[in-house]
């Protein structure tokens, strides 16, 4: 954290004339104590900082040191700043805010032309992942266990896990770490974990590759799905599998087929179709729905409310 308030305070220092230790210190939320160890250690370092006291006294650059930005371009400035504000949308601190900050100070010189990319990855979840998404990422860099309860199709159960990878993948947040429970690597969904929180317990370090999350490896299929859609349902077809998923039959349905991994998941899929789906195949799946549907029609009976 050092390390990155010093390039903090240089990025500062290099884009505007002149700062106090004072405004340091509320930016970088520390004390004017430890913003004045800070500058002390840049003089060290071979960085030209000035001080004057008094009236208009305060910090700054020696007038014509100049550190070189063009190893990055315009569109790699613009590019970064995307991928920032991405994280911002889910992160429960300043810190992106404060980085994106050291990187737009004096440079719209520099970052040409408006912003093309605007990614939020938050979602109606918000206020419950940026703290989980905080203490896992603080964890990480601590080498610190945590403990949590998951809600796991299976059930529920207290897991201990070190963690090492948070990653957003198909529309939603995990985190991949060794489950000390399983005694193996595991792939959490954020959403159904709760009360995480980091254990003092310092781990070491496994050799964590990064997880294989190909859609061949997470999904790979075996359950042969022949389905026949009514036509208002191709926009959503067409949104969650592409347009090639399906061809029109001679009645104007679309027929869909596809391999599927999970039979549970596939129902539940289906099901929210309501009328606008009728199961081919497999036999096992469209006898549970209609067993589903019987279930439901006798509790929606007209003469069963009260």
């Amino acid at each position: 954290m050092k390390t990155d308030r010093l390039i903090g305070i240089l990025s500062v220092l290099l884009q505007e004339e002149k700062t106090t230790a004072p405004e340091l210190a509320k930016r970088f939320e520390v004390s004017r104590r430890t913003i004045n160890r800070d500058i002390e250690d840049l003089c060290k370092a071979g960085i030209p900082v000035c001080t004057a006291q008094g009236t208009g006294g305060g910090i700054s650059i020696m007038d014509g040191y100049r550190m070189d930005r063009t190893i990055l371009t315009s569109k790699d400035m613009q590019m970064i700043l995307a991928g920032l504000r991405s994280l911002d949308s889910v992160s429960g601190s300043s810190y992106y805010g404060q980085l994106m900050e050291k990187i737009q100070a004096g440079s719209s010189e520099f970052i040409s032309g408006r912003d093309s990319i605007l990614i939020d990855l938050s979602s109606w979840y918000r206020e419950s992942l940026a703290p989980k998404i905080e203490t896992i990422q603080n964890a990480i860099g601590d080498r610190h266990l945590i403990s949590f309860r998951y809600y796991a199709p299976s059930g529920e159960s207290e897991r201990s896990v070190e963690p090492y990878y948070l990653i957003f993948r198909w529309a939603n947040w995990y985190l991949w770490g060794w489950c000390r429970d399983r005694k193996d690597f595991r792939l959490f969904k954020l959403n159904r974990m709760d009360g995480v929180r980091e254990t003092e317990e310092v781990f070491a370090c496994r050799d964590a590759a990064v997880p294989d999350l190909t859609n061949e490896k997470i999904f790979p299929g075996g359950i042969k799905v022949k389905v026949l859609f009514e036509p208002d349902q191709k926009w959503r077809l067409v949104e969650e599998f592409g347009p090639k998923c399906f061809t029109e039959s001679d009645d104007g349905r679309l027929l869909f087929t596809a391999d599927y991994t999970d039979s549970d998941n596939l129902i539940t899929w289906l099901m929210t179709f309501g009328d606008k789906v009728e199961v081919l195949e497999p036999r096992e799946a469209r006898d549970r729905i209609a067993q589903m549907v019987k279930r439901m029609s006798m509790i929606y009976k007209e003469d069963t409310v009260k």
